[in-house]
């Protein structure tokens, strides 16, 4: 009997909790009736009542449910990671709670599992959400398309269903500052791309700031790409350029005597600031990439379980 287990991490979603629960419990008629479901919701340190709404779907479907709270905020992608831990299907779906992503296409990626791809994603092809959203998702991920992974899917995607071997292999790396659904790309499994349109979002206010977007912006290019060493390396070379040619100029100039028209504190101060904004600009990005190899030495957890509400089998019961 294949296990279907659905992580879904949630941050300030008591409101969407309860219609995302019924969601997916009408979802399950979609299926073969040989599918057995397990949901693994992860409270990402929440301060309002999303883990009691957890806990109610929890109590109502114990044997299927698994509730799990942080004891802080960790961001979305270590609440994932949290769930992958937990998670005990022969495949894993990657689920919004706020419904943003509709739980409709989940049988139809568990179809294609079935036929044997170990990696199938549904793909944002529009999104019903306002112009400066649009323009920085597509955005984001035309530059991760280009410079980072080649492999990605047009406009992102944030549903993905996937074979245990690769929730092995996400669990076993437990990588810091990264991005879990790049992550599954990159592993270089072939993957079926199912097209649709994402969601406005109804219910609840999304967390999802501005800030928090530059940071996975910043940590999906140093996770997967050297593309800004590189481009570092590139300017410096064409720096170092044209600095040889204005200190050619410099002495021919000075040997035909057009002196005046190198003398001057201005462009001297334009050539200084501009040299010292590279510099900066520089150490900035390498210190990004060095305090990311700092944090992955330190060994310090992903997330912290406060508390955990599951139905533990023994062996004896998991054996009939």
């Amino acid at each position: 009997m294949p296990k279907l287990s659905v992580i879904v991490p949630c941050y300030y979603n008591q409101d969407n909790i309860p219609i995302t629960t019924s969601t997916l419990i009408e979802n399950e008629r979609l299926f073969d009736s040989d599918v057995e479901f397990e949901y693994v919701f992860v409270d990402d340190g929440s301060h309002d009542a999303t883990y009691q709404a957890i806990l109610e779907f929890h109590q109502a479907y114990p044997e299927k449910v698994k509730a799990i709270k942080l004891a802080k905020n960790v961001g979305s992608h270590n609440a994932i990671l949290a769930g992958l831990h937990y998670a005990t299907g022969d495949a894993c779906v990657i689920l919004a709670a706020d419904l943003q992503d509709p739980p409709e296409l989940i049988p139809e990626m568990y179809t294609y599992w079935k036929q044997g791809f170990k990696l199938v994603l549904a793909n944002r092809t529009d999104r019903e959400e306002s112009f400066w959203q649009r323009l920085f998702a597509t955005t984001f991920h035309r530059l991760i398309k280009r410079l980072a992974l080649p492999n990605v899917p047009e406009g992102g995607f944030d549903l993905a269903l996937f074979d245990k071997v690769l929730q092995q292999e996400i669990v076993r790396m437990s990588e810091k500052n990264t991005h879990i659904l790049y992550l599954l790309v990159w592993l270089g499994y072939a993957y079926v791309n199912i097209p649709y349109t994402r969601r406005k979002r109804d219910i609840g206010k999304s967390r999802w700031t501005m800030a928090k977007k530059l940071k996975l912006l910043i940590d999906s290019f140093i996770a997967f790409s050297f593309a800004p060493i590189r481009i570092i390396s590139l300017l410096g070379l064409l720096l170092g350029g044209a600095a040889l040619m204005y200190g050619g100029f410099v002495i021919v100039a000075r040997l035909l005597g057009w002196i005046p028209y190198v003398q001057g504190w201005s462009s001297l101060m334009v050539v200084l600031l501009l040299v010292s904004a590279f510099q900066m600009i520089a150490l900035g990005i390498i210190g990004e990439y060095i305090w990311r190899v700092l944090d992955a030495i330190r060994s310090r957890p992903n997330f912290i379980v406060e508390r955990m509400d599951i139905v533990k089998h023994s062996p004896q019961a998991e054996q009939k």
